[in-house]
């Protein structure tokens, strides 16, 4: 399925695949934007984005002597959207370390946003020694107490979730994201939040995102995982929110500081989406964080 767009949009995303490069990991192909040397910082997206989300922070983090990677997880973005492949978190999870061994990452600094929070937490705590910071952003680590806002829970309904796609055109996702996730709107131009919405349905029209949207592991067992796993974690996390998010809020932020057993957190004027406008504090936060620990 090929989705028209405009020339401008057309000539971000070009700009952007022009920048990473393709690389297979699991079976199934994605894509990794990458700038800078130095210490490996994995810039996880979560959902409606991907890597794209991240294009404003990898040069300050480049700058400040870091090998920013981002990646695009498996039905997003650039990547492969096999139908028979495992959606949940955990089945991403397991992907996330295939893509880690397939980039030659022996040991690096994690950033996780949105519901990378739980699925790069949960490869984390599989494979810690090879993780030598966490930083967390407006995520969920309590998915058993989670309740999907309004925007989302069409989603993870068969049959409501696809025509909630088909009658969601490209100004109104627009007016969603700019509501949810900006606090600057004249941060993001329309023609970059088309480019979120055309990289979200290439190719499928979004029936691979929608599987991610119901392979939400909302459960006890998630949530005791991943409780005493980051409880026993033998590195260290740092929490940087968006502090007008209006779907992960204040309270989410305090039960990432409890899991994590923070007392503080960077709190930044944003929303949602702290990546497009709040990008150099953003980079700052991380580089501070990792930049003593190598």
């Amino acid at each position: 399925m090929i989705w028209l767009v405009s020339d401008e949009v057309a000539q971000l995303i070009d700009v952007h695949s022009a920048a990473g490069r393709r690389f297979e990991a699991g079976g199934l192909h994605s894509f990794v934007r990458e700038q800078g040397s130095g210490p490996d910082v994995v810039l996880l997206h979560g959902v409606p984005t991907s890597s794209f989300l991240y294009r404003k922070v990898l040069p300050p983090l480049a700058d400040q002597g870091m090998r920013a990677l981002a990646l695009d997880l498996p039905g997003l973005g650039l990547a492969d959207r096999p139908e028979d492949f495992d959606y949940s978190w955990s089945g991403l999870a397991r992907w996330l370390g295939e893509a880690v061994d397939a980039l030659g990452l022996e040991r690096l600094h994690l950033v996780v946003h949105d519901i990378a929070g739980p699925i790069g937490c949960q490869w984390a705590i599989a494979d810690p020694g090879r993780v030598l910071s966490l930083t967390v952003l407006n995520t969920m680590l309590d998915p058993a107490a989670f309740r999907r806002p309004w925007m989302m829970r069409p989603f993870a309904t068969r049959g409501a979730g696809e025509a909630w796609l088909r009658a969601t055109p490209r100004p109104a996702f627009a007016a969603l994201f700019r509501s949810v996730g900006l606090a600057d709107r004249a941060a993001t131009s329309t023609a970059e939040i088309y480019a979120h919405h055309a990289l979200l349905r290439r190719l499928d029209g979004g029936r691979a995102f929608l599987q991610i949207m119901r392979g939400f592991e909302l459960d006890a067992e998630t949530q005791s995982r991943l409780a005493r796993g980051l409880a026993e974690r033998p590195y260290s996390a740092r929490i940087v929110w968006g502090e007008h998010d209006p779907v992960f809020g204040l309270d989410e932020m305090r039960v990432a500081q409890r899991v994590l057993g923070l007392d503080d957190a960077v709190r930044l004027p944003a929303k949602h989406f702290l990546q497009e406008d709040q990008a150099p504090a953003l980079a700052y936060a991380i580089a501070d964080h990792v930049a003593p620990l190598g």
